[in-house]
């Protein structure tokens, strides 16, 4: 056992109250507890990638699978059990929570059926964990902008192009790349002509024509991130997954929406253990002849922490749900996403600040909560991405002249 002590399981309200949900979460809580806890506190530090173990543990526990269906060995849960787990296992070690991402049944998606059911079966055990290659140097946010191109040359595609910020991608069994086929032409959205490819590589090692360097981070370990050169990578005519055109940049848009939940829930996870760290220190730690939790402006301070926690996680389910129910929600994706992460980043600023001079110290975990937390406003597109995308849904700009 580590010396996380699980706290009580919240009980779920009504409408997202089941058994089967309980039980989910109750097991995410142990198996963070028990099994990722322990490794994280002893990795992070090194900034060593997680064990090969832990994600063989991770698989029997079906997390590579929560929302592939049943009949290729998944969970067959929806985004709610989704994120309701990333946030347990963000608790622990964001990036294990991060790390079930690069499954879920990403990459499989060929119009070989023979393939498709098998790489289905392959995700849901954790044998078929990727990279995605959205990002560029000059592309981030601008997904529309991407410039990596794939040429048609027979019956394969040659990709040539630059990717930043991919992580897992040398450890990975693909790189889901986002690459133009074709230029866009006047009048038309600068996002035709993208098109999806799978790039399928060995574990630990890149194909001929790939070469990556790796980004040096003051958090988010567990798994290393990389710059990416394609200079000629050949991959299958049959490896490009989503039409040519706005599909693409379509299907990207709609799994960014589910990221973007994804994100708020292990926000949620980090700034929860970021609140019942506190709560052990503030009676361990004695000042006066008093646990400093007895001082009413530190308990203020704490009780205003754990409410915004419980405000987060209430609003990432509900926009879960409101997913799982096929609504139409990229607002709600981003106002979850923005409200989530820039509250992590307080509420772990203000843990660390309860901790005193402990709290800058590598000696306790609430630097990594917070170094991990101010990643996540960030990442899946930054804060002022999420207030542009809220604005322009709220207040139409006026055509301009």
């Amino acid at each position: 056992m580590s010396d996380l002590i699980p706290a009580p399981v919240p009980e779920l309200t009504e409408p997202y109250r089941t058994t089967e949900r309980l039980a989910l979460q109750a097991q995410a809580r142990r198996f963070a507890a028990d099994e990722v806890k322990p490794i994280a506190d002893e990795y992070d530090p090194h900034k060593w990638q997680m064990p090969r173990s832990l994600l063989d543990a991770m698989g029997e526990q079906g997390y590579f699978g929560i929302m592939v269906p049943e009949e290729f060995g998944g969970m067959g849960c929806g985004v709610f059990e989704y994120a309701m787990i990333a946030e347990e296992l963000a608790r622990a070690w964001m990036s294990v929570a991060s790390i079930i991402a690069r499954a879920q049944g990403l990459g499989t998606e060929f119009e070989d059926d023979a393939k498709r059911r098998e790489l289905l079966q392959r995700s849901a055990r954790g044998e078929w964990i990727g990279a995605a290659g959205f990002s560029e140097p000059e592309a981030g946010s601008d997904l529309a902008g991407v410039s990596t191109r794939a040429e048609r040359d027979g019956d394969e595609y040659v990709i040539t192009g630059d990717k930043r910020w991919i992580g897992n991608a040398k450890a990975a069994d693909f790189i889901q790349v986002l690459c133009r086929t074709e230029d866009a032409k006047p009048g038309e959205k600068r996002s035709a002509g993208l098109a999806t490819i799978i790039v399928e590589k060995e574990r630990d090692a890149f194909p001929a024509g790939l070469t990556g360097s790796t980004i040096d981070k003051i958090g988010y370990h567990g798994f290393l991130t990389w710059d990416l050169t394609f200079d000629g990578v050949r991959v299958p005519a049959a490896n490009l997954i989503s039409d040519q055109g706005t599909a693409a940049f379509r299907d990207t848009q709609k799994w960014l929406n589910i990221a973007r939940v994804h994100t708020a829930a292990r926000a949620v996870g980090l700034a929860r253990a970021a609140v019942e760290d506190s709560v052990l220190y503030l009676q361990e730690r004695e000042q006066f002849g008093h646990p400093i939790g007895d001082f009413q402006a530190l308990r203020f301070m704490l009780a205003s922490m754990a409410a915004r926690v419980e405000q987060a996680r209430a609003f990432y389910r509900q926009v879960a749900d409101l997913l799982d129910r096929g609504e139409p929600c990229e607002r709600e994706s981003a106002m979850v996403k923005l409200v989530a992460t820039e509250m992590a980043v307080e509420v772990t600023g203000d843990a660390m600040q309860l901790h005193g001079g402990n709290g800058y110290t590598t000696e306790r975990q609430v630097e990594r909560y917070w170094r991990d937390a101010r990643l996540t406003t960030i990442f899946e597109g930054t804060s002022q991405i999420q207030l542009k995308i809220i604005a322009d849904s709220l207040l139409p700009r006026s055509p301009l002249e």
